[in-house]
């Protein structure tokens, strides 16, 4: 056995069952080692199970099939030696920052002297020195999650957890949050073998991370692994830096072969249940707008579009998904180009562009296609809502299915195509659209 691997997780497979429909399926067949002296990323959009995975590898979560080792024995449960941190910091505000950082040790039964003394090393180590005695309400969100750190390593954990850690903190505090842990990393003073994390910041992954696991979606699973050569501290600016950030928004927006159809998961014959992210149309003219306009002139780079409109890869791909879906842009090989479609859309004034989106969602949005036509055949016009979420459910969660039909009734409602109802849950069609 290699003494250097901490974890292993072999054909880790996560599905719920849901009553009379498909299993949904959130990971499937996902294989992962990470070694001592590693900060691995995990690297993938919303939704692709990363965060599920990291629960399963917590010890929180048991997985549907696979196996995890850690140290070479079977996860079952929390185990000795691996901590977490949150995104959401997870503190509990009755209590002070030194007690919030003394609850892992106080449930170990680690003695009150030892459990003081350990605190404040890492109180002191994370740089909150001085804070000991204030509440969490008394902090700024960059120290709160400090707090959260300092409770993660007060325990010395040879696997540090981190889920997207620094997603709830305004760029600057994450900014200097992610360099002081580096630092601390470089040092040898962080007091964790290894580093496992989340994240969907492309830029954070290259910056802070050994290797990187890129994740697809639907269902997750590991579509592409990446070696991060760099030294520490890494330069944003260093041209190797940018051609690791382009080949990874290339995989992102690459299309890759589809995933042999789950046994658990019936192919959808009617091609309504491809998912739609409830994008603003507004965002989605603004940015053909940018596209048609000096410097872009028709094609842009997304890390340099993204830097420029200061746009995660969560929010900039799903507006350049959309467009592509619509034909109105081509999203491939890390590039956003207009089409002819989306110029004319650019071109026009308000009411041709609301004629032109409509003929995109009849023609390209099978969903938005169907729905018109059902609305046209009923007496009054009026479908509920419920018989498209219930198909939809039956190919995908949910959540997936209520953003979709969230999308589909924004875009409609904007193309004018047909209305929705709120109160009723019903689609319908405006009256003078009946007449």
């Amino acid at each position: 056995m290699d003494h250097d691997i901490l974890l292993e997780v072999r054909g880790c497979r996560q599905a719920y069952h849901k009553d009379s429909a498909a299993d949904l399926v959130v990971l499937d067949d996902v294989n992962l080692t990470l070694r001592a002296g590693e900060i691995v990323g995990l690297l993938g959009r919303s939704g692709s199970g990363k965060s599920t995975l990291l629960r399963i590898v917590a010890g929180l979560l048991a997985p549907t099939q696979g196996e995890v080792r850690w140290r070479g024995a079977p996860i079952a449960g929390p185990a000795e030696g691996i901590a977490m941190v949150f995104q959401s910091f997870a503190l509990f505000p009755w209590l002070t920052v030194q007690e919030n950082v003394e609850l892992g040790l106080e449930a170990q039964g680690v003695p009150r002297a030892e459990r003081e003394r350990r605190a404040e090393e890492a109180i002191a180590l994370i740089g909150l020195g001085g804070f000991e005695g204030a509440y969490p309400k008394e902090l700024s969100g960059g120290m709160r999650q400090r707090v959260g750190l300092a409770r993660a390593l007060v325990v010395h954990p040879d696997l540090l957890l981190m889920d997207e850690p620094f997603s709830a903190l305004d760029v600057l505090t994450a900014e200097t949050l992610r360099t002081d842990l580096i630092d601390l990393w470089s040092e040898g003073r962080l007091p964790a073998r290894a580093l496992l994390m989340v994240t969907h910041g492309i830029e954070e992954a290259v910056l802070m991370c050994d290797r990187i696991l890129v994740f697809a979606s639907n269902p997750g699973r590991v579509e592409h692994e990446l070696r991060i050569d760099l030294p520490h501290p890494r330069n944003r600016h260093d041209p190797a830096f940018g051609h690791i950030v382009d080949d990874i928004y290339g995989m992102l927006t690459r299309r890759a072969p589809a995933p042999a159809p789950s046994r658990a998961a019936p192919a959808d014959e009617t091609g309504l249940a491809t998912p739609l992210h409830p994008v603003s149309t507004n965002l989605m003219a603004g940015l053909l707008e940018t596209l048609a306009a000096p410097p872009y002139r028709g094609r842009a780079d997304l890390p340099a579009l993204a830097s420029a409109l200061q746009l995660e890869v969560d929010d900039l791909l799903p507006l350049g998904e959309a467009l592509a879906l619509l034909r109105l842009a081509e999203l491939a090989e890390g590039d956003l180009r207009l089409l002819e479609a989306g110029r004319s859309f650019v071109d026009a004034d308000t009411e041709p562009r609301k004629l032109l989106f409509a003929d995109a969602l009849r023609s390209h949005v099978r969903l938005a296609a169907t729905i018109r036509r059902t609305l046209d055949e009923r007496w009054n016009h009026r479908v509920p809502a419920l018989r498209f979420r219930d198909e939809l459910e039956d190919h995908m969660s949910p959540d997936y299915a209520e953003a979709t039909l969230r999308a589909v009734i924004g875009w409609g409602r904007y193309a004018e195509l047909f209305g929705y109802d709120e109160e009723a849950d019903q689609f319908m069609l405006e009256e003078e659209e009946e007449k």
